[in-house]
């Protein structure tokens, strides 16, 4: 995984870092495995604006992401290496012995023509999916699930992985990116390895303009909006804006969001880095 950098040779491409893209090898995605995706422009059903700062952006379609890898036993050969414009990381194009065909989150180093397993008894390499109780103390890995067959909920991002730190009885202990560190039950399933493309935090878009094509209209900020649209509005010449809030008025910036009697709340040992 690599960055470009560009020359200074027009203001769009002065501060514009993005993804060499060397690892891809296919523009052309899997039909059968492609949905529509309609977009909202952060309107709800009746045409009023809830969310603002979404339109516009290029069209795109969704790629059926396999986030189960349910399909025991059965070695698939990673086909392609595929860009996807839904999510960072990178996928891969996979082809099972029976012939079926799915996409999943590809992990930094796959290769072309690589075979991949899933599922109890498999070596933990990296891009096999197995429980948690099978793979080895220390291990990085990425797409965990919160409950048995759900499919991957954690570590999904571009370049994050989690750590297998420990086993206790039904329980693995497991140190997530943001800090957090968890029991999962050993029955949940993860892949061995980190996800692709690590270099995303370099990125610079560069210009206003490359946000208008992922969809991303201009945000304004609470502090030079009046008392009337925000509550950190108004005030004579220019102000701080006091505590940091939304505009409906949720304190951020240290304010806990979670909900203190949310009952998985039990299984987080120590919470996450502030």
């Amino acid at each position: 995984m690599a960055v470009r950098k560009f020359k200074p040779i027009t203001p769009g491409t002065r501060h514009k870092i993005i993804a060499a893209y060397d690892e891809i090898t296919t523009s052309t995605p899997e039909k059968s495995l492609l949905q529509a995706k309609k977009s909202s422009g952060g309107r709800n059903n009746t045409g009023k604006m809830t969310m603002r700062y979404i339109g516009g952006g290029h069209k795109q379609r969704y790629r059926l992401i396999d986030f189960k890898r349910a399909k025991d036993g059965v070695p698939a050969t990673v086909k392609t290496i595929e860009y996807d414009p839904n999510r960072t990381a990178r996928i891969a194009l996979i082809c099972y012995a029976d012939g079926e065909k799915s996409y999943i989150l590809a992990p930094n180093g796959l290769q072309v023509g690589q075979t991949i397993v899933s599922g109890a008894g498999v070596a933990p390499e990296v891009g096999n999916a197995l429980p948690l109780s099978e793979i080895p103390l220390g291990t990085v890995v990425h797409a965990i699930e919160l409950y048995p067959g759900q499919g991957a909920a954690m570590a999904r991002s571009a370049g994050t992985y989690a750590q297998l730190l420990a086993r206790e009885g039904k329980f693995a202990i497991i140190k997530l990116p943001s800090g957090e560190t968890r029991m999962v039950l050993v029955t949940c399933r993860a892949t061995v390895g980190v996800v692709s493309n690590v270099d995303h935090n370099l990125e610079s878009s560069g210009k206003a303009g490359r946000n208008r094509w992922l969809g991303r209209r201009p945000h304004n900020r609470g502090v030079v909006m009046n008392p009337v649209d925000h509550p950190m509005g108004g005030g004579e010449g220019r102000q701080s804006g006091g505590h940091p809030r939304s505009r409906t008025g949720l304190l951020a910036k240290g304010y806990k969001t979670r909900n203190p009697k949310k009952t998985t709340s039990k299984f987080i040992i120590s919470k996450r880095k502030k």
